[in-house]
């Protein structure tokens, strides 16, 4: 599945927008570390991967902006724990 996902850094969020359903991750940033505390899919989007890429692309954010990552919600602890490629981010 191919989707935009937006970085509005002024509202500590990643978006993406498919199907007329919004999909994000909301972060807070302090002191070049980002605290994501929650990842929202709805059941209407479920099931296709969306929460993997919106992660993925968050984590890849915080690598190219030299961030630390301290996962707060569980979906971001579990991907974590699955991809031992972003172990360099955690604090």
């Amino acid at each position: 599945m191919t989707f935009n996902i937006e970085h509005h850094a002024d509202k500590g969020l990643f978006l993406a927008i498919i199907e007329g359903h919004r999909a994000y991750i909301h972060y807070e940033l302090e002191d070049n570390t980002m605290y994501i505390s929650h990842t929202n899919v709805p059941e209407a989007l479920g099931g296709r991967g969306i929460a993997g890429e919106l992660t993925e692309f968050a984590l890849n954010t915080a690598r190219q902006e030299a961030w630390k990552v301290v996962p707060q919600c569980s979906y971001t602890q579990a991907y974590l724990k699955r991809h031992p490629e972003f172990d360099d981010l955690r604090l």
